[in-house]
Protein backbone atom coordinates (compact mmCIF):
# COMPACT_ATOMS: atom_id res chain seq x y z
CA UNK A 1 0.00 0.00 0.00
CA UNK A 2 1.22 3.46 -0.82
CA UNK A 3 1.24 6.45 1.45
CA UNK A 4 -0.80 8.81 -0.65
CA UNK A 5 -2.86 10.94 1.89
CA UNK A 6 -7.01 10.52 2.32
CA UNK A 7 -7.51 7.26 0.66
CA UNK A 8 -4.28 5.27 2.90
CA UNK A 9 -3.83 7.43 5.69
CA UNK A 10 -5.77 5.38 8.62
CA UNK A 11 -7.87 3.66 6.42
CA UNK A 12 -10.32 2.67 9.75
CA UNK A 13 -9.95 6.31 11.22
CA UNK A 14 -12.41 9.01 10.57
CA UNK A 15 -10.67 11.89 8.85
CA UNK A 16 -10.52 15.21 10.38
CA UNK A 17 -11.12 18.51 8.86
CA UNK A 18 -7.88 21.25 8.35
CA UNK A 19 -9.41 23.36 10.52
CA UNK A 20 -9.73 20.95 13.93
CA UNK A 21 -6.13 21.53 13.98
CA UNK A 22 -5.21 24.64 12.96
CA UNK A 23 -2.96 26.67 16.04
CA UNK A 24 -2.11 30.17 16.52
CA UNK A 25 1.28 30.44 18.89
CA UNK A 26 2.10 33.80 19.28
CA UNK A 27 4.91 35.61 21.94
CA UNK A 28 6.89 38.63 22.15
CA UNK A 29 10.28 38.69 21.70
CA UNK A 30 12.30 39.77 23.89
CA UNK A 31 16.63 40.59 24.11
CA UNK A 32 17.13 37.32 25.67
CA UNK A 33 16.18 35.92 21.82
CA UNK A 34 18.50 38.18 19.81
CA UNK A 35 21.87 37.05 18.31
CA UNK A 36 25.09 38.91 17.27
CA UNK A 37 23.23 41.52 14.92
CA UNK A 38 20.94 42.42 17.26
CA UNK A 39 17.86 40.71 15.51
CA UNK A 40 15.85 37.89 16.97
CA UNK A 41 17.90 34.28 16.36
CA UNK A 42 16.81 32.09 13.43
CA UNK A 43 16.66 29.30 15.88
CA UNK A 44 14.51 30.74 17.86
CA UNK A 45 12.12 31.29 15.59
CA UNK A 46 12.94 27.62 14.35
CA UNK A 47 12.25 26.30 17.56
CA UNK A 48 8.68 28.49 17.65
CA UNK A 49 7.78 26.62 14.10
CA UNK A 50 8.83 23.25 15.61
CA UNK A 51 6.59 23.78 19.13
CA UNK A 52 3.43 25.05 16.83
CA UNK A 53 3.84 22.24 14.51
CA UNK A 54 4.01 19.52 17.06
CA UNK A 55 0.82 20.77 18.68
CA UNK A 56 -0.89 20.46 14.95
CA UNK A 57 0.61 17.00 14.79
CA UNK A 58 -0.55 15.92 18.11
CA UNK A 59 -4.03 17.67 17.78
CA UNK A 60 -4.05 15.70 14.41
CA UNK A 61 -3.46 12.42 14.84
CA UNK A 62 -4.48 12.55 18.48
CA UNK A 63 -1.64 11.76 20.51
CA UNK A 64 1.99 12.05 20.47
CA UNK A 65 4.26 13.13 17.23
CA UNK A 66 7.72 13.03 16.30
CA UNK A 67 9.80 15.44 13.93
CA UNK A 68 10.74 13.25 11.42
CA UNK A 69 12.32 16.55 8.82
CA UNK A 70 12.00 20.33 8.17
CA UNK A 71 11.83 21.57 4.93
CA UNK A 72 12.38 24.80 3.11
CA UNK A 73 12.45 26.92 6.38
CA UNK A 74 12.62 30.40 5.00
CA UNK A 75 13.40 33.73 6.94
CA UNK A 76 12.10 36.29 4.53
CA UNK A 77 12.47 39.45 6.84
CA UNK A 78 14.28 39.88 10.20
CA UNK A 79 12.44 39.94 13.60
CA UNK A 80 13.33 42.69 16.09
CA UNK A 81 13.18 42.47 19.94
CA UNK A 82 9.55 43.79 20.92
CA UNK A 83 8.02 41.99 17.76
CA UNK A 84 5.08 40.17 18.72
CA UNK A 85 5.79 37.21 16.75
CA UNK A 86 2.52 34.75 15.25
CA UNK A 87 3.28 30.88 14.24
CA UNK A 88 0.47 29.94 12.36
CA UNK A 89 0.41 26.34 11.71
CA UNK A 90 -2.26 23.43 9.75
CA UNK A 91 -2.42 20.22 8.82
CA UNK A 92 -1.61 19.91 5.06
CA UNK A 93 -1.39 16.51 3.77
CA UNK A 94 -1.17 12.91 5.74
CA UNK A 95 -0.08 9.84 4.91
CA UNK A 96 -0.50 6.39 6.70
CA UNK A 97 1.52 7.14 9.78
CA UNK A 98 3.35 10.81 8.82
CA UNK A 99 1.77 14.18 8.29
CA UNK A 100 3.36 17.45 6.52
CA UNK A 101 2.71 20.60 8.79
CA UNK A 102 2.83 24.05 7.35
CA UNK A 103 3.63 27.04 9.02
CA UNK A 104 3.67 30.72 8.15
CA UNK A 105 5.45 33.26 10.43
CA UNK A 106 4.27 37.00 10.89
CA UNK A 107 5.52 39.71 12.81
CA UNK A 108 4.05 42.94 13.87
CA UNK A 109 5.25 45.89 16.37
CA UNK A 110 4.04 45.20 19.63
CA UNK A 111 3.31 48.40 20.14
CA UNK A 112 1.56 49.71 16.63
CA UNK A 113 -1.28 49.38 14.86
CA UNK A 114 0.25 48.55 11.98
CA UNK A 115 -0.80 44.76 10.09
CA UNK A 116 1.06 41.84 10.55
CA UNK A 117 4.17 40.93 7.73
CA UNK A 118 4.70 37.40 6.72
CA UNK A 119 8.50 36.86 7.66
CA UNK A 120 9.01 33.22 7.09
CA UNK A 121 7.50 30.05 6.49
CA UNK A 122 8.35 26.59 6.67
CA UNK A 123 6.84 23.04 6.09
CA UNK A 124 7.51 19.44 8.61
CA UNK A 125 6.72 16.13 8.19
CA UNK A 126 6.07 14.69 11.54
CA UNK A 127 5.58 11.01 12.80
CA UNK A 128 2.42 10.30 14.84
CA UNK A 129 4.35 7.74 17.65
CA UNK A 130 2.11 5.30 20.61
CA UNK A 131 3.86 4.90 23.90
CA UNK A 132 6.54 2.42 22.81
CA UNK A 133 7.56 4.85 20.25
CA UNK A 134 6.39 2.78 17.12
CA UNK A 135 4.27 4.38 14.21
CA UNK A 136 0.96 4.61 14.47
CA UNK A 137 -1.96 5.77 11.87
CA UNK A 138 -2.88 8.66 12.10
CA UNK A 139 -6.44 9.73 10.05
CA UNK A 140 -7.04 11.60 6.79
CA UNK A 141 -6.60 15.42 6.73
CA UNK A 142 -9.69 16.58 4.83
CA UNK A 143 -9.13 19.53 3.36
CA UNK A 144 -12.29 22.09 3.77
CA UNK A 145 -11.46 24.87 1.47
CA UNK A 146 -9.63 25.47 -2.20
CA UNK A 147 -6.50 27.00 -0.28
CA UNK A 148 -6.51 23.72 1.69
CA UNK A 149 -7.00 21.63 -1.59
CA UNK A 150 -4.01 23.47 -2.79
CA UNK A 151 -2.06 22.96 -0.05
CA UNK A 152 -2.78 18.97 0.11
CA UNK A 153 -1.46 18.85 -3.93
CA UNK A 154 1.28 20.68 -2.92
CA UNK A 155 2.73 18.15 0.05
CA UNK A 156 2.17 15.50 -2.05
CA UNK A 157 4.71 17.38 -4.79
CA UNK A 158 7.31 17.95 -1.78
CA UNK A 159 6.73 14.28 -0.77
CA UNK A 160 7.64 13.01 -3.93
CA UNK A 161 10.74 15.22 -4.23
CA UNK A 162 11.77 14.06 -0.77
CA UNK A 163 11.66 10.60 -1.46
CA UNK A 164 13.14 10.80 -4.96
CA UNK A 165 15.91 12.71 -3.04
CA UNK A 166 16.60 9.91 0.08
CA UNK A 167 16.56 7.60 -2.67
CA UNK A 168 19.27 9.18 -4.99
CA UNK A 169 21.23 10.10 -2.24
CA UNK A 170 20.87 6.46 -1.30
CA UNK A 171 21.68 5.05 -4.77
CA UNK A 172 24.95 7.26 -5.12
CA UNK A 173 26.58 6.12 -1.60
CA UNK A 174 25.84 2.56 -2.32
CA UNK A 175 27.77 3.00 -5.50
CA UNK A 176 30.77 4.89 -3.93
CA UNK A 177 33.31 2.54 -1.83
CA UNK A 178 32.97 3.39 1.90
CA UNK A 179 35.29 6.69 2.38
Amino acid sequence: MTDQGPTSAGDDLPGKPTSASRTTLSHIMTAADTNLLGTVHGGVIMKLVDDAAGAVAGRHSGGPAVTASMDEMAFLLPVRVGDLVHVHALCNWTGRTSMEIGVRVEAERWNESTPAQQVGSAYLVFAAVDADGKPRAVPPVLPETERDKRRFEEAQIRRTHRLARRRAIRELREQRPSE
